[in-house]
C-alpha cells in the first residue's frame, strides 16, 4: 500500500518541542513503515521519518518567521495533490484546506480532524461529507453536521515515556500558556494546595503570559521554559501530578495522555474529551473548578501509578493508533 501522509508545515515532524498534530502525523508515518507500507511523509525538510521524505520548505514557518505561513501551506498542499496518482491512499493531518482538492484527485482522502478552531470553518467539512472519510480524535469533538468513519484516539510512543513510582512533590502544568489552557487555574490550584508548581510550555499568548503568569512567578511557582522529549519525561514522570485545568472543551490533550503514560495522574476540568481520557478516581481526577481541584490534590496518594501506565498503554499507544487506521484504510479502499 502507497501512502502518503500530509503533515502540518508549522514546525518540524516530529516537532522539537510543540507541535502536537506534527508529532501524530510522524506516529502514524513510523507505523505504517513497521508495517510494511510504502510511506512518503508530505512535511518540512529538517522532518525525520524512515519513509521516504517530500518538502517544499527546509523549516517551519514558526521556527523561520521570515516565511509567509499561507505561502508555504499552499506550495506544500499542492505539491503533494499534484502527486495524488502516485498513492493508493492520502492522509490529511492538516486541517480543512486540502479537502478542496479533493474533487479533483481520483486517491481517496482520510482526514484526521484534530479540532475545530472555529465554528466557520465547517461548511469546508460540510461541502465533502460524502467523500471526506472523517475522523475525530474523540467521541467529543464531533459536530453534528459531519458524517464520520471512525473515532481514533492520537497515539504515542510508548518507549518514550518512562514509569515512574517514586515522585517529587511538585505539581505541573504542561502545555501551551493560554488562557485556553488553565495556567492561571493551575497556579491558584498549587498555591492553595501548598505545592510547588512547575509551569512548561510555549508563551502561546505574550499578553496573558505577562499579565496573570510572570507577576506570580516565584521559588514555588516556577517557569522552566520550553520542553522537548527528553525533558519531558521526566518533568512528566516525577510530577507529583499533572494539573490541566482547561478553560474549553479540548478535542484530545496530549500532555494528559503523556503525563498518565509516566503513571502520573492527572487532575483537569472536566470539560471536553477529559472523561474519554481519564478514568476519575483511577487515572485522576475529574473536577469543575479550582476548589474541587485542591480538594483532589490530598487525594492524589490514592490513585496507582501503576494503573495509570496501563490504562495509557492500552488506550493511547501509536501500534493502537496506527493499527485502527490502516484498518481505516483497508476499509475505503475495498468501498466498504
Amino acid at each position: 500500500m502507497k501512502v502518503a501522509i500530509l503533515a502540518p508545515v508549522a514546525w518540524r515532524t516530529p516537532p522539537r518541542h510543540y507541535g502536537p498534530w506534527e508529532q501524530v502525523a510522524s506516529n502514524i508515518a513510523e507505523g505504517l513503515v513497521k508495517r510494511g507500507a510504502a510511506v512518503t511523509l508530505f512535511a518540512t525538510g529538517d522532518s525525520l521519518t524512515t519513509g521516504k521524505l517530500d518538502a517544499i520548505c527546509e523549516k517551519g514557518y514558526e521556527e523561520d518567521r521570515t516565511q509567509d505561513a499561507k505561502v508555504l501551506e499552499c506550495l506544500h498542499i499542492s505539491n503533494l495533490m499534484e502527486k495524488a496518482a502516485q498513492f493508493d491512499i492520502i492522509h490529511n493531518n492538516f486541517d480543512f484546506l486540502p479537502l478542496t482538492y479533493s474533487g479533483l484527485i481520483k486517491t481517496p482522502i482520510i482526514t484526521t480532524i484534530h479540532g475545530f478552531s472555529s465554528p466557520q470553518i465547517i461548511p469546508v467539512y460540510k461541502k465533502y461529507n460524502s467523500r471526506g472519510h472523517y475522523v475525530s480524535i474523540s467521541n467529543s469533538d464531533r459536530s453534528p453536521e459531519l458524517d464520520y468513519l471512525a473515532t481514533v484516539y492520537n497515539g504515542l510512543n510508548i518507549e518514550d515515556f518512562k514509569f515512574n513510582a517514586e515522585p517529587d512533590d511538585y505539581l505541573l502544568y504542561f502545555g501551551r500558556i493560554h488562557y485556553d489552557k488553565g495556567c492561571a487555574e493551575a497556579i491558584e490550584i498549587a498555591k492553595q494546595s501548598n505545592r510547588k508548581l512547575l509551569i512548561a510550555g510555549i508563551i502561546q499568548d505574550e499578553g496573558y503570559y505577562k499579565e496573570r503568569i510572570e507577576p506570580q512567578l516565584n521559588d514555588k511557582i516556577k517557569y522552566v521554559g520550553e520542553a522537548g522529549p527528553e525533558r519531558r519525561d521526566h518533568l512528566l514522570g516525577k510530577a507529583f501530578a499533572l494539573l490541566h485545568p482547561i478553560n474549553f472543551n479540548e478535542p484530545f490533550g496530549m500532555s494528559v495522555a503523556e503525563a498518565m503514560l509516566c503513571g502520573t495522574p492527572v487532575i483537569a476540568f472536566n470539560k471536553g474529551s477529559m472523561p474519554e481520557l481519564i478514568q476519575d478516581k483511577q487515572t485522576g481526577f475529574l473536577v469543575n473548578n479550582i476548589q474541587e481541584a485542591v480538594e483532589a490534590v490530598g487525594l492524589i496518594n490514592n490513585i496507582d501509578r501503576q494503573y495509570c501506565r496501563a490504562w495509557a498503554v492500552s488506550k493511547f499507544s501509536s501500534d493502537k493508533m496506527v493499527d485502527d487506521y490502516f484498518g481505516l484504510y483497508k476499509k475505503i479502499l475495498s468501498g466498504s
